[in-house]
């Protein structure tokens, strides 16, 4: 196991910044998680880790030791990429061992390591057989096996999952997960899934054009997103967002106007708000109700008309228009009987709400509920 520390991390290709400044401390044991939309600089930050790309400027440590020009090889990671890259004509056996035996490691120990990876990865079975004969799940987990038998000491995943159809990334992510607390080592994982983000990661680092806009445990970042950025890309469905004008700003918090006249005192700081403000009003489909569930003390409610309803069984997205015509959606019970073109009110907890500046930063919470405008 290894710790990893970037410091000051800049890459450039070109002339275009790719990694800006990126600072990042990954503990010993963590499941480090990178996540952003394509293009924002989480693979070539890990790839700089691995030594596969040098940083313009910049330090990389890993167990305290500047490894920033050190060969890949000397860094003791191992690093599993998106594409199996695995050789067709060995076996499973073979292609687990291929790296030992490059490096000359006896038989005997090879043997034991490889037949040790491959109960870990529960394949025992599948040694024999080679990779055409293997489903994608299971030349995943020979890739990953030929990473655990170097014993590194950081694992690096580079989205290993996407190529898998839906239900067997649910169940390969359940299986990193088990593996990480099987072997306790440092492990980075890179992927714009959020979701994947959110069930795997004992801290995530939110990356947007090669900065890191936000770094904490998945709750963290939840419920208490530093910008709109975060706020609209951790969550699934996605944060709604309203512009709305600002009627007052006091010590209770700031008070904005939604369409239908309704009032909302969201419990944030006011400092340098004022009525002539306008800010966006961010708010999670699942903090939201129907008029037909019991209403939180704190609740307002906002009249919509249904545009369209997702059944998904244990419960329904329903998209709503306001009287302004922005839209919104809710994520509700699956019992719920909701039609399209139907008229109800929306329900909306002040204290679940967030509010962000022209410039997109999150006002900070006054850390207590409010009583409705």
């Amino acid at each position: 196991m290894a710790n990893v520390r970037l410091v000051n991390i800049n890459k450039v290709f070109d002339t275009q910044q790719v990694l800006d400044d990126v600072e990042i401390e990954i503990a010993d044991g963590e499941f480090m998680v990178f996540v952003g939309p394509s293009g924002c600089g989480k693979t070539t930050l890990m790839r700089t880790i691995a030594g596969l790309e040098r940083p313009t400027s910049g330090r990389v440590f890993i167990d305290d030791d500047d490894v920033t020009h050190a060969h890949p090889a000397r860094r003791g990671v191992a690093m599993v990429f998106q594409s199996y890259a695995l050789y067709p004509h060995m076996s499973v056996y073979d292609n687990i061992a291929f790296g030992l035996k490059h490096a000359k490691v006896p038989r005997e120990k090879i043997k034991q390591q490889v037949q040790g990876a491959a109960a870990i990865l529960q394949i025992e079975s599948l040694l024999d057989r080679k990779p055409a004969a293997l489903s994608g799940g299971q030349r995943q987990r020979v890739a990953i096996g030929r990473a655990i038998v170097r014993d590194p000491g950081v694992f690096l995943f580079d989205e290993p999952l996407s190529n898998l159809d839906a239900a067997l990334r649910v169940q390969m992510r359940l299986e990193l997960i088990k593996l990480h607390d099987r072997l306790g080592s440092t492990m980075v994982y890179v992927t714009h899934d959020q979701v994947e983000a959110m069930t795997m990661a004992n801290r995530i680092v939110v990356l947007n054009n090669g900065h890191v806009e936000q770094m904490g445990t998945p709750l963290e970042l939840y419920r208490q997103p530093r910008n709109r950025f975060v706020a609209g890309f951790i969550g699934s469905p996605k944060m709604n967002f309203l512009t709305v004008p600002v009627t007052r700003a006091d010590e209770e918090g700031v008070t904005v106007k939604l369409p239908g006249e309704v009032q909302l005192t969201i419990p944030v700081e006011h400092r340098g708000i004022s009525p002539e403000n306008t800010l966006t009003l961010g708010v999670r489909p699942e903090h939201l109700g129907l008029r037909k569930e019991e209403n939180a003390t704190t609740a307002s409610f906002l009249p919509t008309e249904v545009t369209v309803v997702e059944h998904l069984g244990g419960e329904i997205l329903v998209h709503t228009r306001l009287a302004d015509g922005e839209e919104i959606e809710i994520k509700a019970p699956g019992h719920y009987d909701v039609t399209q073109g139907e008229r109800l009110e929306v329900t909306i907890d002040h204290a679940l709400c967030h509010l962000f500046d022209d410039s997109e930063q999150a006002l900070p919470a006054l850390g207590s509920r409010m009583t409705a405008a």
